[in-house]
């Protein structure tokens, strides 16, 4: 059966652009139907040609811009918009704040939250250069062990030095590690044949510290001329206090394996949040953005009210951040997390600040709240900062029956925060500051927010 779109493939067509999608997309209409493009600002005026189309939009190229949008800067370089590495890089600072705070907003109104007041978005000053983390892949290019990033959608790797977003510290390391590795003639990871050794280099920077991580991810258990490459790391690199081989012998799109070596110095690096000092492993959840963190950190401090007598419960506690800062402001604080290394990391943390009025627990956040709940623990605070897909329906249920005054939510994702809000809602909670977005994430179209619930 033939539908009767109002654009065909190839088509080139002249359109105002009128909306960005929460990826960063541009919007035109044509009698109605969306045309998704890359690239585009709204105000633009611009020639598209359609790529693809399906029965409810399409997609389309900028084949010209016949009228800027004044608030487009010039990127840095198309590399990076290639990558996706930094897809909102054409669209001046300010307004990618005011493009974070509209989304947040736009969502609650869909749902007809209309009343939810959303602040504007906590920038930073450098909004470049932020990343404490790169994990870089690695691959034969025209015959040379190369670093860089893959082309959108696809497995095509694009030669890069730096990154944009990244600490430069840790792209002139990569660049020196790469160096070594040709030197050696280490051999590239070729995923088609599953052969070849290094897969991925991964670098982690303490932004307080300065101490340094390197982990070599090979495909192989055995990593040739592993001495030599280790001593010229370390020469070259006096930052590097930990090298670590992580092997990954499965063919997947994982990035770490189960297995870590240490190959010099020790398994951690250390770095400060907020005063405190944690120890950071090659697994280890830590937020990329440090500069950031400790204003999400503080914020969700502040807002959970917190006078020295509460007991608050942080599910998905990680290696104990956001739990051991606020460990400090309140009288009891339970941390629950599902990876063991993890509540390993959290426990080392809390001796290693001298923090004893922390307990953490390995489980799923939603078993281990219905437990806490038999046992009777009931906490003035719930704090949450859930991965993307946001909070399971059974762990709101059993938050709810703990009954706590407040829910802290840390989220990454606005869609599912929009959805888990309502949820709470069913159980007589309700928003009671100013939902408050941070960009930790600039360049991209990733926002957190922190947002406090109430028990009516």
């Amino acid at each position: 059966m033939k539908t009767n779109l109002p654009v065909h493939n190839g088509e080139e067509l002249d359109v105002t652009i009128i909306d960005l999608t929460y990826q960063g997309m541009g919007v035109a209409k044509v009698d109605n139907y969306p045309i998704f493009i890359e690239n585009a600002l709204p105000e633009e005026k611009i020639t598209v040609k359609v790529t693809k189309t399906t029965k409810n939009f399409a997609f389309g190229d900028v084949v010209k811009i016949n009228q800027v949008s004044p608030h487009r800067v010039n990127p840095k370089g198309r590399v990076y918009r290639q990558t996706g590495i930094a897809p909102l890089q054409h669209l001046e600072y300010s307004e990618q704040l005011k493009f974070k705070q509209h989304q947040v907003a736009e969502l609650f109104a869909k749902v007809h939250m209309d009343d939810v007041e959303v602040l504007p978005t906590i920038g930073m000053e450098n909004p470049t250069q932020y990343r404490n983390k790169a994990q870089v892949p690695v691959r034969q290019v025209q015959g040379k062990l190369t670093t860089g990033f893959y082309k959108k959608n696809s497995h095509q790797l694009m030669p890069i030095e730096d990154y944009y977003i990244q600490d430069p510290e840790i792209d002139k390391a990569i660049v020196v590690i790469r160096d070594i590795l040709r030197k050696y003639h280490e051999a590239a990871y070729d995923e088609f044949h599953h052969s070849g050794t290094i897969r991925t280099i991964m670098v982690r920077r303490g932004y307080y510290s300065h101490e340094m991580m390197v982990v070599i991810v090979t495909r192989t258990k055995h990593l040739p001329m592993a001495d030599v490459v280790v001593q010229e790391i370390q020469a070259a690199l006096p930052e590097v206090v930990s090298v670590i081989q992580n092997i990954n012998q499965k063919k997947t799109n994982v990035i770490l394996g189960p297995d870590n070596n240490v190959l010099a110095g020790k398994s951690t690096i250390d770095d400060q949040l907020l005063g405190l000092t944690f120890a950071i492993s090659a697994q280890s959840f830590y937020q990329v953005n440090p500069q950031q963190t400790e204003k999400l950190y503080q914020l969700a401090i502040d807002q959970a009210g917190l006078t020295g007598n509460e007991t608050v419960i942080d599910a998905y506690s990680g290696i104990g951040t956001i739990s051991l800062t606020m460990a400090q402001h309140a009288k009891q604080v339970y941390g629950v997390e599902i990876v063991p290394a993890a509540i390993e990391n959290a426990k080392q943390n809390a001796n290693k600040n001298g923090i004893t009025n922390a307990k953490f627990v390995l489980g799923s956040a939603e078993d281990v709240m219905a437990k806490w709940e038999e046992e009777g623990i009931k906490p003035d605070v719930v704090v949450v900062d859930p991965p993307r897909k946001g909070l399971d329906a059974e762990f709101i249920k059993s938050t709810g029956e703990m009954a706590p005054k407040k829910v802290v939510y840390i989220s990454c994702n606005p869609s599912t925060l929009v959805r888990d809000v309502q949820r709470f809602g069913e159980y007589g909670y309700e928003i009671s500051a100013p939902v408050q977005p941070v960009d930790q994430f600039p360049q991209t179209p990733h926002i957190e927010c922190v947002t406090v619930l109430t028990r009516k």
